[in-house]
C-alpha cells in the first residue's frame, strides 16, 4: 500500500465524520421543526462512530506502511474509547429523568445517542484488537491445523477482556431495547425500543468482528469460526431490515422513523459483514474475488443515500419521516467509512493477486 492510497483511506472516515457533524450541528442549531432536537443530536454523534473507524483505519494502515509506533498502539484506541464514553455519557444525561410519555425528544434522543456510544465502544475495541493486525497475514500462511499462539500475540487475559467488551455493550443495548418494548406503549418507548433493537444488532455484529480479529491474531481461527461469525452478522442484518420493513407496513403515525432507521441500521450490519466475511474468506486460502468485497459497503452506502432521498421527499408531505431522512444520511456515511476499512483489510490480508 503506497502513501497516497493510505492517505485516501484515512481521509474517508474523517470526511464522513465532518459530514455527520456538519449536518448534525446544522440541524441541531436550526431548531425550526420539532424533529430537529432528535435528528441533530443523533446525526452529530454518528460522527463519533466515524471517528472510531478512523482510529481503526490508522492503526491498521500504519502497520502496513511500516510506521507503527508504541504511541499509535495506545493513542488511537484511547481516542476511540474516549469518543464512545463521551457519546454514551451525553446520551444518558438526556434520557435520565426524562419522561417517556408522548414522544419526548430528550427521552428518544438520549437513548439513541447512548446506543451510538455503545456502538462506538465496540468499534474502539476493533481498533484495539487490530493493534496486532500484522499477525493475521502471518498466521494465515501457516499450515491448516497449526494453532500455536505466536509469542507476539495478546496475553490470554487481554483476549478475555477485549472479547468481553462488545459482549457486555451488546447486552446493555438489548436490555434497553427489550425494556422499552416491554413497557406500556407510548410513542417515545415505541420509537426507542425499535431503533435500539437495530443498534443492538450492530453491537452484536461487532462481537463477530472483534472475535474474528482476535482469533486470527491468536492463530486460533478454525472452520467453525469461518461459518459462525459471518452468519451471526447476516442474522443481525436480516433481523433489523425485516423488522423495520414490518414496522413500516403497519403505516402508523409514529412508525416511519423507527421503520426506516431500522432498515438503515440493517444495511450497516451488512457493511460489517463485508469485513467479517473477507477475513473468513482469505484465511489460509486464496479468494479470487477478494478485491470485489469492498463493493459491499459501497452498495449499502448508496442504498442508504437513495433511501434517504426517498424519505426526504416523503417528509415534505409527512413530518413523521423528517428524522429518519437525516439519520439515513448519517448511516450512509458510516457505510462509506466501512468501505475504507474493508479496502484496507483486503490490501493487508488478501493473496488474490
Amino acid at each position: 500500500m503506497n502513501y497516497t492510497v493510505s492517505f485516501m483511506f484515512r481521509a474517508i472516515p474523517l470526511a464522513m465524520m465532518a459530514v455527520c457533524v456538519g449536518l448534525g450541528l446544522y440541524v441541531w442549531t436550526a431548531g425550526e421543526t420539532p424533529g430537529d432536537f432528535v435528528a441533530g443530536r443523533v446525526v452529530t454523534f454518528l460522527g463519533a462512530i466515524c471517528l472510531c473507524l478512523f482510529c481503526t483505519a490508522v492503526v491498521i494502515i500504519r502497520q502496513l506502511i511500516g510506521r507503527y509506533t508504541t504511541l499509535d498502539r495506545v493513542v488511537y484506541p484511547m481516542i476511540g474509547y474516549m469518543a464512545a464514553a463521551g457519546t454514551a455519557a451525553y446520551g444518558a444525561s438526556l434520557f435520565v429523568g426524562a419522561p417517556s410519555t408522548g414522544l419526548n425528544e430528550q427521552y428518544v434522543a438520549g437513548h439513541v445517542v447512548f446506543g451510538l456510544g455503545l456502538i462506538s465502544g465496540c468499534v474502539a475495541t476493533v481498533a484495539m484488537a487490530s493493534t496486532k493486525f500484522l499477525l493475521i497475514p502471518e498466521n494465515s500462511q501457516s499450515a491448516e491445523g497449526h494453532h500455536r499462539v505466536p509469542s507476539a500475540a495478546f496475553p490470554q487475559a487481554a483476549v478475555l477482556v477485549l472479547s468481553a467488551i462488545p459482549v457486555v455493550l451488546s447486552i446493555v443495548a438489548w436490555y434497553f431495547a427489550i425494556a422499552n418494548l416491554a413497557m406500556s406503549t407510548t410513542p417515545g418507548r415505541f420509537t426507542v425500543g425499535h431503533i435500539t433493537v437495530g443498534l443492538a444488532a450492530i453491537c452484536t455484529s461487532l462481537i463477530a468482528l472483534v472475535l474474528t480479529i482476535l482469533r486470527q491474531v491468536q492463530n486460533a481461527y478454525v472452520q467453525r469460526d469461518r461459518i459462525m461469525w459471518p452468519w451471526l452478522v447476516i442474522a443481525m442484518g436480516s433481523l433489523s431490515m425485516i423488522w423495520g420493513i414490518v414496522v413500516l407496513v403497519f403505516d402508523g403515525d409514529s412508525y416511519l422513523t423507527p421503520g426506516f432507521v431500522m432498515v438503515g441500521l440493517g444495511l450497516v450490519c451488512f457493511s460489517i459483514l463485508s469485513k467479517v466475511g473477507l477475513l473468513a474468506l482469505v484465511w489460509r486460502r486464496t479468494f479470487s474475488l477478494a478485491n470485489r468485497v469492498p463493493l459491499i459497503p459501497v452498495v449499502t452506502a448508496l442504498a442508504c443515500l437513495f433511501l434517504a432521498a426517498f424519505v426526504f421527499q416523503a417528509a415534505v408531505a409527512d413530518a413523521n419521516a423528517y428524522i429518519a431522512a437525516r439519520v439515513l444520511v448519517g448511516l450512509g456515511a458510516i457505510c462509506f467509512c466501512l468501505y475504507s476499512i474493508v479496502s484496507i483489510l483486503e490490501s493487508g490480508t488478501s493473496s488474490s493477486e
